[in-house]
C-alpha cells in the first residue's frame, strides 16, 4: 500500500443520505464546495446538455443517453491557498462513474478538462479521483495526477454516472493544501447563504447553526431529514445546536413582513474510538510485521469496511494522520512506542489517535539448520540442532523431543521451533531439515562386452543407490556404462549423490574367451587375454578347480594350450588370476574379474 507521505489529510467530504440529495444537473446551476463539501445521495438524468451536442469532452464520450452526460452532477470550487489538491469520489463497487475537471470561471467557456477519467470499473473499486487512491490501491486505472493549484483558481466538476444504475457517491477532497491551511484551503466566498456551505461532522459534536441577523424579529428552525421540513419546537434562538444529520432550514423574521429563508444540509460520520491493543513482542529482523493484523484489536466492534486503521511512530504523526508505516513494516532492534489512529472512512476528521502500544524487538533464537542432512547405511546418524542451548530458549521438535539437539535414526522431515520468552512476550522461530537416507557406494563386479580394443564398461553396484560415476577423472555421469574403453588400468570414481561417500577403484580393462576348444581345428585352440600388451609387467596365472597352478602366462605368451606338463587336461572349468605393475611400481591383483573360464572338447 502507498503511504500518504506526509500530503494526505482527507479533509472534506461527502457521504450518502438516501432519501434527500443536493444536486445541480447543470454546469450553470453548480452546487458551490466550500471548506465542507457537499452531500448527495444520487444522481437522476441531467438538465440541459452543457456541451452544445458535441461527441466528446476530454476524455469523456457518449455514455448510454447518447449524450456526453447520462445522470450528472454539478459542483464548482475556488482555491484560497497554494498547495497540492486531490478529491476521491466513492462510490458502490458495482457501478460505474466517471468524473472530468475544468480549470474555468465561466459554464460558457469550460474549455477541455484538466483532469479526466473514462475508465469503466470492471475491477469492482470503489473509488477514483484525482491523486492517491485512500484504500492504497496503487494499481488502480481510476485515479489522475495531483493538481498544483494557487489562490484564487476556479474550477468545475461533473460526475457522470455511466449508467442508470447509481446509489450515490461522496466527494473527500485531500492533499497538503488543507494540511497547511486546514480552515481556508477553498474560499467560502462563494457560497451566499446566511447559514453558510454544506457541514461534514462528527457523531458526539453537535454543530452551531448562526442565523443572526441585525434587526431580526424573531427566529424559527426547521429540519428535515427525508419526509419534507417539520418545525423544531421550542427553538426561536438566532442559533440552533445541530446533532441530526438533516437539511436544517431558518426563516428569520424582519420588519415590514419580509423574512430571510436559509438552508444547510448538516451530515455527521461515525465517531472513531481506538480500542486498546495488548503490548507484544516481535522477532526482530527475521521477517516483516503486518501491522495490519492488529486491526481488528484496535476496531474493537467497529466494521472496517467504515473505519481504518493506520499506525505511525510519533503522536504527532498519528493526530496528523501522516507518515503511516507502511503494513509490511520491518521494525528496528529494541523497543519501540507504536502509535495508531482510528478514522472514518466517511470523514477522516472523525478519528482517535489517542492510543499506543509498545512493541519490543526480542533477538530470534539462533538456529541454523542446514535444509538437508545425510542418514547413511552403516554410519552414526546426523546430529541436528544447535551446538549449544540458549539461555531462555525453549526448544520442541516435531518428532516431539524437547532438547535443543536430536540425531534422527529414520529419513523424513524435522522441525525445529524454537522459543526466547522475556517476560509475558514471545519470539518463536521454526527450520526444517529434510533427512535423507542413502547408502555409501560399492562395486560388485565390471562387465565388458566382447574382446575389443574398445570396449564397453559396465559397472554394477553391490547394493541399491542413486549413484554417479565417473572414468580417469572425467565429468561424473548418472549412467553407469562407459563406451569406447581401452584395454588397461583405468581409475574409476563412484559416488552417491546425495554425498554418503565416495570409491575410487583401479580397474583392469581386458578380453578373454569365456571357453575354448583345444582340438587343432585351428578354431579357439588356444586360451588367451587381450590387452595384456596395454599393462606392465602383466603375468596371469591359471589354476584349477582345486587351486593348482597349472600354467603361468605374460604379454609374450602365445596362451595355453590346455596341457599340463605336455598332457591334456580334461574338460571343465579353470580360474586364473591377473597381476600387473601399475605407475607407482606396486604389483596390483586385478579385481572385478569373471576369473573362470572353460575348457571343452
Amino acid at each position: 500500500m502507498l503511504s500518504k507521505k506526509g500530503l494526505i489529510t482527507g479533509c472534506l467530504l461527502v457521504s450518502f443520505l438516501g432519501l434527500f440529495s443536493q444536486v445541480s444537473p447543470d454546469c450553470g446551476t453548480a452546487i458551490p464546495i466550500c471548506n465542507n463539501t457537499p452531500v448527495t445521495g444520487g444522481v437522476q438524468g441531467y438538465g440541459q446538455d452543457d456541451f452544445g451536442g458535441v461527441a466528446r469532452t476530454g476524455c469523456l464520450e457518449g455514455s448510454l443517453s447518447g449524450d456526453i452526460e447520462s445522470n450528472s452532477a454539478w459542483y464548482r470550487f475556488r482555491t484560497a491557498a497554494s498547495g497540492q489538491l486531490g478529491f476521491n469520489i466513492g462510490f458502490d463497487a458495482a457501478e460505474d462513474w466517471d468524473f472530468a475537471l475544468y480549470r474555468a470561471s465561466d459554464c460558457g467557456d469550460l474549455g477541455e478538462p484538466i483532469r479526466c477519467n473514462f475508465f469503466d470499473n470492471q475491477d469492482r473499486e470503489t473509488y477514483m479521483g484525482v491523486g492517491e487512491d485512500p484504500t492504497g490501491n496503487t494499481e488502480t486505472f481510476l485515479y489522475e495526477p495531483w493538481l498544483e493549484v494557487e489562490p484564487g483558481q476556479d474550477y468545475y466538476l461533473l460526475i457522470n454516472n455511466f449508467s442508470n444504475t447509481n446509489t450515490g457517491f461522496s466527494i473527500q477532497f485531500s492533499g497538503e493544501i488543507f494540511q497547511t491551511n486546514p480552515d481556508d484551503a477553498l474560499d467560502c466566498s462563494i457560497i451566499d447563504n446566511l447559514l453558510g456551505p454544506p457541514v461534514a461532522a462528527c457523531e458526539g459534536s453537535p454543530v452551531l447553526l448562526d442565523a443572526s441577523t441585525t434587526h431580526a424579529l424573531g427566529y424559527q428552525w426547521f429540519l428535515d431529514t427525508g419526509s419534507g421540513y417539520q418545525t423544531i419546537p421550542g427553538i426561536t434562538t438566532p442559533t440552533h445546536l445541530a446533532a441530526t444529520s438533516g437539511f436544517y432550514r431558518v426563516v428569520v423574521a424582519l420588519p415590514g413582513g419580509s423574512q430571510i429563508i436559509s438552508d444547510v444540509q448538516v451530515t455527521f460520520s461515525p465517531a472513531a474510538i481506538a480500542y486498546p491493543i495488548a503490548d507484544m513482542g516481535n522477532c526482530g529482523g527475521t521477517s516483516a510485521f503486518n501491522l495490519h493484523d492488529l486491526d481488528d484489536q484496535a476496531l474493537g466492534d467497529q466494521s472496517p469496511d467504515e473505519f481504518r486503521v493506520s499506525y505511525h511512530l510519533s503522536p504527532s504523526d498519528a493526530g496528523q494522520g501522516i507518515n503511516a508505516l507502511p503494513p509490511e513494516w520491518l521494525p528496528s532492534p529494541g523497543s519501540l512506542t507504536v502509535y495508531y489512529r482510528v478514522s472514518s472512512l466517511q470523514n477522516p476528521n472523525c478519528y482517535d489517535a489517542s492510543r499506543h502500544f509498545e512493541l519490543i524487538e526480542l533477538p530470534p533464537p539462533i538456529l541454523e539448520l542446514p535444509p538437508q542432512a545425510l542418514l547413511c547405511e552403516g554410519g552414526n546418524p546426523p546430529l541436528l540442532g544447535p551446538l549449544i542451548p540458549e539461555e531462555g530458549v525453549s526448544y520442541q521438535w516435531s518428532s516431539g523431543e524437547t532438547s535443543h539437539r536430536i540425531s534422527p535414526a529414520e529419513p523424513g522431515s524435522y522441525t525445529l521451533t524454537a522459543t526466547r520468552t522475556e517476560g509475558d512476550l514471545q519470539c518463536e522461530i521454526s527450520q526444517t531439515v529434510e533427512v535423507i537416507a542413502s547408502v555409501p557406494p560399492a562395486i560388485d563386479q565390471i562387465r565388458i562386452a566382447d574382446l575389443q580394443t574398445s570396449n564397453t564398461v559396465t559397472v554394477e553396484p553391490a547394493v541399491q543407490g542413486n549413484f554417479e560415476y565417473a572414468l580417469n577423472d572425467g565429468p561424473y555421469q548418472s549412467s553407469p556404462v562407459f563406451e569406447g574403453v581401452p584395454p588397461g588400468s583405468h581409475r574409476l570414481q563412484m559416488r552417491d549423490v546425495w554425498g554418503c561417500g565416495t570409491l575410487t577403484e583401479t580397474i583392469t580393462v581386458v578380453g578373454y574367451n569365456t571357453f575354448f576348444t583345444p582340438n587343432g581345428d585351428g578354431y579357439q585352440d588356444l586360451w588367451q587375454i587381450s590387452g595384456l600388451e596395454q599393462l606392465t609387467d602383466p603375468v596371469v596365472y591359471i589354476f584349477d578347480r582345486y587351486g593348482k597352478m597349472i600354467k603361468q602366462l605374460d604379454d609374450t605368451s602365445a596362451g595355453w594350450d590346455g596341457t599340463f606338463n605336455g598332457r591334456p587336461l580334461p574338460a571343465t572349468d579353470y580360474w586364473f588370476r591377473l597381476e600387473y605393475e601399475d605407475q607407482d611400481g606396486q604389483r596390483i591383483n586385478a579385481r572385478y574379474l569373471r576369473t573362470h573360464f572353460s575348457l571343452k572338447r
